[in-house]
Order: C-alpha cells, then structure tokens, then sequence
C-alpha cells in the first residue's frame, strides 16, 4: 500500500477556469479519505488527476514517494472504480475481473486465484461468475467492478461516486461493504462522493471542497463540531446547520446576540443572551453584524428541552411537520428567519401553531459575516 501526496496541485483548463487550485493535501498509508462537496466543487478532477486520466496544469502528485506527473496511469500501480462500472458487456463476470491481469500476462493460475478470492470476499457466487453483466443488478455490477480492482492489488484504490446509480437501501448496504472491505485489506482508499452522510460514515479523515478549493480536512466528527467556515457548517450535517443574521450586542452585563429583521414592518427579531465561555471570544465583535449556527438537534420546544433558558428562547411559527419515524423535523419560521428543528417524534407540533424554541447555546456557532470564517 502507499501514501499519495498533493502539493500544490491545480488544474486550469482552456478559458481559464479552474476546477482545482492549489490543492495540498497528504493522504496516509492504508487510510481511507473521502473527497466531498457539491458538483462542479473539483473532488473528481482531483481524483482524476491522481490516476493520471487528468493531466495537471501545476504542482507534483507522489505515490508511494515517487512523483508521478508523467507517469501513465498504467504505471501508476492504482485501481479506480467508477460510477458506471465501466465493465465489457460482452464478457463474463470472470473475464471482466481477470481481464486486467490477463494484459499483464500473469501465469492461468495465478489470475483463477486472484478472482476467486475476490469473488470470495464481495459475496460473487460462481454462477454469477459466469453470467454476463446484463444479467446482474446494480449492486452485483459494483461488486463486478470493486473485484476487478482488488484482483490488482494496487498501491491505492480511487472511488468516483461509486453508489449514485444504486437505490438507497443498497447504497447503505455498499457503503457498509466498502467499509469492511477497506478494514480487510488494509488499503489506501480515496473516495469522491456528493453525499455528505457517505463521507461521514465511511472516511478516516473528509476533505470539504468547494469551488476548485479545500475548506477543510479533518476527521468525520472533529468536521461537524468544529467547522472552519459557514459552508463546511452548512454542507455537513443533515438537516443542515440553521444560520440567522444578526448583531452582538452589550446588555447589563453580558452579550446578546440580537437577530437582524427583514424590514421596519416584519416582526421585531429574537434576542439570545451568549453564554459566558462564549461571550469571551465575542467581545471583539460587539456593535458587529454576525451569523449564528445552531443544528437542528439543538433546538427543541421549551416545554420539552432540557437544556431550556429563559433568555436563550425564540417565538416561532410552525410551517411544515415532517415525520421521519425516529425523530420529527419542524420547519419554523421567526418572521425573519426560517430554520429546521429535530425533535423527538412524540413531541406533537400542528401547521401553524406557535411554539417557543430554545436554544443550546452552549453548542453555538458563530461565523463573521463578511468572511464567513467561523468566529467561535
């Protein structure tokens, strides 16, 4: 197995946009690191770039500490599943996953060996292996395609969205075989996803990206307690991070944060007193326009939070019940605000009903609103 290194790595394309910029990013030996962000944000450009199917425009890219620029992806000693599968419809299951070492003129017997434990290992029966792609799901053609690359034994394994064609009850199940699978052989792994709750259950460490940059690295629970920046924040976490618009402001004694009203007629906005290790970190910012972030856990009917303070309350509308089965999300509107609640499913809320929401902000985030970048 093997580290891969970025260093400064970017990748402008004619015209001048660039997907990738100056991406640095150290990957470890048998680590397993997902790549996630919005489409379009340059997590598959990446990847491309380290399997060599993309050339880069600046930097160096080393595997296993030789630097592989201009090295064909033939020679680069990794494996790469795609989204599609990319299997050769006219040959058999077997064929497929042998296909790669029979190019390389391994011994007969080597190759039977190789794919059968494969097979072996992802669940391929015998009889699977003798059908025709046509004649499986989605699911058994991933398999099909994850084989083919551990039949290699490469250096590392690169994922590009791997589950987006599989329906959701088999995307859970591949996520929890990818996972198994990265632990049984103790492998490098990079994975690309769109999906933020993929990246949370699978990586070692997530790479946030958006718009050619990385926002952030960090394991998956380190990213949702302490994120950098408003759209880490808003990106990881489901239902997403509420944020509200507002001010912070000194009153007897201690800091409010006040929130921003839509206009001299909406309602007059809600305000919160900031909890002393907090406000310490804010004294720089009173008099200063600010974005408050609190998850949707966090925030609960008064009447059934344990974590209720007079002061730390807003009056609310409830505009959409959703019942997830497990929990209940309440959509609530302050009349300046719109934000999402979690809350336990026997906790009954009627479409229009008033509520008061408290808050707990001993979990609170606050972000500089011009920056965006987190503030506490």
């Amino acid at each position: 197995m093997a580290k891969v290194l970025l260093e400064s790595v970017s990748k402008t394309y004619p015209g001048g946009f660039k997907a990738v910029d100056n991406a640095n990013l150290e990957i470890g030996d048998q680590e397993f690191v997902v790549l996630v962000g919005p489409s379009g944000c340059g997590k598959s450009t990446t990847l491309r770039m380290v399997a060599g199917l993309e050339e880069i425009s600046s930097g160096n890219i080393f595997i296993d500490g030789k630097r592989v620029n201009d090295v064909p992806p033939k020679d680069r000693d990794i494996a790469m599943v795609f989204q599609n599968y990319a299997l050769y419809p006219h040959m058999t299951v077997y064929k497929n996953m042998a296909f790669g070492l029979m190019l390389r003129k391994y011994p007969k017997a080597e190759i039977d060996q190789r794919v059968r434990e494969a097979a072996q290992i992802l669940g391929i029966t015998d009889e699977q292996l003798e059908r025709k792609p046509k004649a499986l799901s989605g699911g058994q053609r991933q398999r099909v395609a994850v084989g083919r690359a551990i039949v290699r034994k490469p250096k590392a394994f690169l994922f590009d969205e791997p589950l987006s064609n599989l329906d959701a009850k088999m995307r859970v199940q591949m996520r929890a075989e990818i996972s198994k699978l990265h632990d049984r052989l103790n492998s490098t792994m990079i994975y690309v996803t769109h999906d933020q709750v993929e990246a949370m259950t699978m990586g070692d460490r997530i790479v946030v990206m958006k718009d050619g940059l990385i926002q952030q690295v960090a394991e998956p629970l380190a990213l949702y307690d302490n994120p950098k920046n408003m759209f880490v924040a808003g990106f990881i976490g489901s239902p997403p991070m509420n944020f509200f618009k507002g001010a912070i402001e000194q009153r007897t004694g201690a800091l409010w944060f006040v929130e921003q009203t839509a206009g001299d007629n909406s309602p007059k906005g809600f305000s919160m007193r900031i909890n002393d290790e907090t406000a310490k970190k804010l004294t720089s910012h009173v008099g200063k326009t600010v974005v408050f972030g609190s998850r949707p856990e966090d925030i609960n009917n008064k009447q059934h939070a344990s974590f209720a303070q007079p002061d730390q309350t807003a009056a609310a509308t409830v505009e959409v019940v959703e019942p997830m089965g497990a929990e209940i999300y309440l959509y609530l509107n302050t009349g300046s605000h719109t934000f999402v609640a979690r809350v336990n499913p026997h906790e009954k809320a009627d479409v229009g009903q008033k509520l008061e929401m408290a808050f707990d902000l001993r979990k609170s985030h606050f972000f500089d609103a011009q920056t965006e970048q987190v503030i506490v």
